[in-house]
């Protein structure tokens, strides 16, 4: 069985952080965070920056502002927000942690980086989502039910889901990859709750749409090239 490629640091560039340079560093009197902890810091800072970037202007996103219209029920709307995502995350961190263990860390690689960079061509493409669009069956369950199963559902095959599986398997840490996803879907959703259509309106959601391209984009190439592949090997 191949060895998770984190362990390594063998999938692409973040590990440079680790590199034997902490060695020196400590020999002269710093003290510095151990390389493990910095590698579990990489995990859950990468996996928000990520996320939080792709989700504005996401259907996703989208979908939270006409939820929270319809229902008036702000809190509700968020918790439901929160519930879908650590379910739909964990399973997609999972998924991706899973396969990282049985695929061989040089093939990790190239699946992770070639996937990376269709994020950054998808992340380009505008969302759009009518109010038709919204599912309705779970209406009069309340605002909390029914946002977390339309959440979960609309969220199935969406690149931030997609985005969560190659982090997973980049990084194979369950916990630390779902904890900042969901905090990115979080950071982007939770004013779009509150402050509805004005925030939405004023966002450069083109730019933001571009520098989220240019995050998946930087993680493929890294991963393509191998930076860093020998970090703790």
């Amino acid at each position: 069985m191949a060895r998770p490629a984190q362990q390594l640091g063998e999938t692409f560039g973040f590990g440079i952080l680790a590199s034997r340079g902490w060695a020196g560093l400590r020999a002269i009197g710093h003290v510095l965070p151990d390389p493990l902890m910095v590698l579990f810091m990489e995990a859950l800072l990468v996996s928000l920056a990520v996320v939080t970037a792709a989700e504005i202007g996401d259907k996703t996103q989208l979908l939270a502002l006409l939820l929270a219209a319809k229902f008036r029920k702000p809190w509700a709307v968020v918790a439901g927000i929160f519930v879908a995502t650590i379910a739909n995350h964990g399973l997609a961190a999972w998924a991706g942690v899973e396969v990282a263990r049985w695929i061989g860390p040089e093939t990790m690689r190239w699946i992770v980086g070639v996937s990376f960079i269709a994020m950054a061509a998808w992340t380009l493409v505008p969302d759009k989502m009518d109010e038709d669009d919204t599912p309705k069956t779970w209406e009069k369950a309340g605002a909390f039910v029914a946002t977390a199963i339309s959440f979960f559902l609309v969220e199935i095959g969406d690149k931030t889901q997609i985005a969560t599986v190659a982090l997973g398997a980049r990084f194979g840490d369950l916990l630390l990859v779902t904890a900042g996803t969901t905090l990115g879907m979080l950071i982007a959703d939770v004013p779009a709750v509150f402050v509805g259509n004005a925030m939405a309106e004023k966002l450069p959601l083109k730019l933001v749409r571009m520098v989220a391209a240019a995050l998946f984009a930087l993680l493929g190439v890294l991963a393509l090239s191998g930076v860093g592949k020998e970090v703790l090997g």
